[in-house]
């Protein structure tokens, strides 16, 4: 089992914090899908709400919320996550991971929906001093 590595986006001031969950908590987030909201207690982020956007595996292929499951697919992709085309109307087969976090899984990337009480930060400072 991998660590999962978190990067959260806070939509209220801009910034972005990467942190590695330990495995017990990464595990919490097996057989999520993108869109799905996550209560952040579980995770020590208490009274957090986030909001799952995508990720990546352990080779650099990302999620694609509309690729459904756990598997690796190589679809005829327009544009979007996967695939950026040069022309207009270009098509083209690239690999993409499914939208369900699984083992495979390093990164997930997640915005907050609804704040806590405190500061995020002091709750990641709070949780990495008493580890």
């Amino acid at each position: 089992m991998t660590r999962i590595r978190l990067v959260i986006g806070d939509p209220q001031s801009g910034k972005t914090i990467q942190l590695e969950l330990s495995e017990q908590r990464s595990r919490l987030l097996h057989g999520k899908i993108i869109g799905e909201v996550v209560d952040g207690d579980p995770l020590g982020f208490g009274g957090y709400q986030f909001k799952i956007t995508g990720g990546s595996d352990g080779t650099g292929t990302p999620m694609r919320p509309d690729v459904h499951g756990a598997v690796r697919k190589r679809p005829l992709l327009t544009g979007g996550i996967g695939y950026k085309p040069k022309t207009h109307g270009e098509r083209r087969r690239r690999r993409v991971r499914g939208n369900e976090i699984t083992d495979e899984i390093v990164q997930v990337n997640a915005k907050i929906i609804t704040p806590g009480p405190r500061p995020l930060l002091e709750l990641i400072e709070q949780s990495t001093t008493s580890s």
